[in-house]
């Protein structure tokens, strides 16, 4: 495992594929980066090609919360949160537990997908990431960042600082 803040320490642990009556489950990968709108309710629309998946796999129930970055909101399926919240509680290092705990478990807010596929953004977490109107739901293998477009433009768009040579340096740290 890399070195790294309390937030490398528990999301690393979520490399394994689990066992299901001795076969491999299946797994999703949330992966791309979904322009899309919250609307005046503060509803967002799963993008469609995951929503099947998020009905099988978890009954639409999903937990938004926020992440270590400010600026952004993390969107779990209820299992992926469940797991979370139990490598939150098994640290070692109780002052990181205890700022985990307040930043992510603190702040987190049940939803469920309704017939079309959206999610409710409760008002406060809208307003910590400053979500009105455009958002950008980016995939992160087992969850979702959710940006304000503004935000995720100024992070990954043209000119971002993200795309230097820390990347390279991100790459070589790869297991292949």
């Amino acid at each position: 495992m890399r070195e790294g803040g309390w937030w490398d320490i528990v999301s690393f642990k979520w490399w394994k594929v689990g066992e299901s009556g001795g076969r491999l489950t299946a797994r999703m990968l949330f992966s791309g980066s979904h322009h899309l709108s919250i609307d005046e309710k503060g509803r967002l629309a799963v993008p469609a090609r995951f929503r099947q998946h998020l009905s099988e796999r978890c009954g639409g129930q999903l937990v938004v919360t926020r992440g270590p970055d400010p600026d952004c909101l993390v969107m779990y399926p209820m299992p992926e949160f469940e797991r979370l919240a139990d490598d939150i509680e098994n640290m070692v290092d109780r002052v990181d537990a205890e700022r985990a705990k307040a930043i992510t478990i603190g702040f987190a807010a049940d939803t469920e997908m309704d017939k079309q596929g959206r999610i409710l953004i409760p008002p406060n977490l809208r307003k910590i990431a400053k979500l009105e109107g455009p958002a950008v739901l980016m995939g992160q293998i087992r969850r979702f960042d959710l940006w304000a477009a503004n935000e995720y433009e100024a992070r990954f768009g043209n000119g971002s600082t993200l795309f230097g040579e820390s990347a390279h340096e991100a790459f070589r740290t790869l297991k292949r």
